[in-house]
């Protein structure tokens, strides 16, 4: 981190709000993209072993291609990382920001045409899959290059894990418990609400809500003077 201290980041906040949009891509994804996930790959992982077993109502192609793009994603942002990791943190967290909402929007603008009962183009079903894959990969990676502890956006495996482990009951101080039980909140409100616009409205809204958020949420961000300073430097 920069040598503001942890609590004068601006990352915390930011995080939490991109965690709020994984809830909502997710909606997406699951509810309206035939059960697959997009942001989360051990959901994919274990998919994958249904369908591999030839279980009704689980196909290999989505989620395949959503491990894949997923993948994808995550090169490019390490490269992306590797480049402009040295320079300011404003500059990283834009670049970033502007690609994933790039990614989104153009996944709801191929959203307006395609019929959620049916699956239906099938191409705009891949494409979709795709799209928000690729930008929930990149989005991971360079969380994983930025190191703020317990905040990963995507996954709450090891943040539920911590809340007992490192709790009172277990002879632990409960470090970071605001922190983790507020990304628990961030996702859960996202995903009710994502819910409810998949349901309600279709898929483009909640890709268009979360593609706003990221930016948005980024830009303000980047407005800290802590974002002015090389991650970590």
């Amino acid at each position: 981190m920069p040598p503001a201290s942890q609590s004068a980041s601006p990352l915390p906040g930011l995080l939490l709000l991109l965690s709020a949009t994984t809830g909502l891509v997710d909606a997406v994804s699951v509810l309206g993209l035939g059960k697959v996930f997009t942001a989360n790959m051990t959901g994919n992982v274990v998919f994958l072993g249904f369908a591999a077993a030839q279980t009704p109502g689980f196909r290999v192609a989505p989620y395949l291609v959503a491990l894949l793009t997923f993948f994808i994603g995550a090169l490019i942002a390490g490269r992306v990382g590797q480049g402009l990791g040295k320079r300011p943190l404003r500059h990283w967290l834009t670049v970033a920001a502007l690609i994933e909402a790039a990614l989104l929007w153009i996944a709801a603008v191929v959203a307006l045409n395609f019929h959620v009962p049916t699956l239906q183009p099938a191409a705009g079903l891949f494409t979709i899959i795709g799209l928000t894959a690729i930008a929930m990969g990149f989005r991971n990676a360079t969380i994983r290059q930025l190191k703020v502890p317990d905040l990963t956006t995507t996954v709450l495996t090891l943040t539920v894990t911590g809340i007992a482990a490192d709790s009172s009951l277990a002879g632990g101080a409960n470090p970071n418990l605001g922190r983790r039980i507020a990304a628990i909140v961030a996702i859960f409100a996202g995903a009710a609400a994502g819910a409810l616009m998949v349901v309600h409205m279709g898929l483009a809204l909640p890709l268009l809500v979360s593609g706003a958020i990221v930016l948005v949420g980024t830009l303000l961000c980047v407005r800290h003077p802590a974002a002015a300073l090389p991650h970590g430097g």
